[in-house]
């Protein structure tokens, strides 16, 4: 008998509830929570996220057009973060690939087929300038020759190396100096001057490091050369 009184309360509670969701169902009404649920839920109400920017081969930001050669490179940024030399979407030098090195990092290319040739680096600073030498005077007629600097890249050069430079079309290879920034794409056999070149003076005045410039990036499309070029 002394269970009555909680037995009646509960059986009110649940009627009251048991009818206030038919006449829910009935008046096609929502709860609140189903409510917030719907609101939550709907495309109206979610977040409009910016569509990406495409990218293309080596993080460009349009393709390149049929029979050329997409590029980047990106010089060392002072004594601490190494240059990357990237074609067609593959990394040809980095730190991560661990083969960039203080100096002049250089990437010899098939310019008929992109085909990488050989990736070395040649230290400007305390190397041997002969061993740079080695590695460019026998270049083959239509070699694409990547270059980008990393700390020194000049302060062993000599007149042979930078006279084989300007040949490739370097513009400025003959003022280059210690702790300069440089980028470049040149080519045995070209008639002129390569459009693919960047260079930042060692200045005290205007270095973003300290004792060093800024780090140059330079991107671009390179014409394919035909077998009978």
């Amino acid at each position: 008998m002394r269970l009555a009184g909680p037995l009646r309360v509960v059986v009110i509670v649940l009627t009251a509830g048991l009818t206030w969701i038919l006449v829910s169902i009935m008046l096609g009404t929502q709860s609140g929570f189903s409510r917030l649920q719907q609101l939550l839920s709907s495309p109206e109400n979610s977040p409009t996220l910016e569509p990406r920017p495409k990218k293309y081969k080596c993080g460009l930001p349009r393709a390149c057009p049929e029979h050329t050669l997409a590029f980047r490179i990106t010089s060392g940024a002072a004594n601490v973060i190494g240059p990357k030399i990237c074609l067609e979407d593959k990394m040809l030098m980095s730190s991560v690939k661990n083969n960039v090195g203080r100096g002049l990092n250089i990437a010899l290319v098939n310019g008929v087929n992109g085909d990488l040739i050989d990736a070395k680096y040649f230290d400007m600073w305390a190397g041997d300038v002969n061993e740079l030498l080695k590695f460019i005077r026998p270049l083959h007629e239509g070699t694409l020759v990547f270059v980008a600097s990393y700390d020194d890249p000049a302060t062993k050069m000599n007149e042979e190396t930078r006279k084989i430079f300007a040949e490739l079309g370097s513009r400025i290879v003959q003022e280059l100096a210690f702790r300069d920034s440089w980028v470049f794409v040149g080519a045995k056999g070209v008639q002129d001057k390569s459009p693919f070149e960047q260079h930042v003076k060692n200045s005290k005045s205007s270095n973003k490091y300290e004792g060093w410039p800024e780090a140059l990036e330079m991107e671009g499309c390179i014409p394919q050369r035909t077998a009978y070029d």
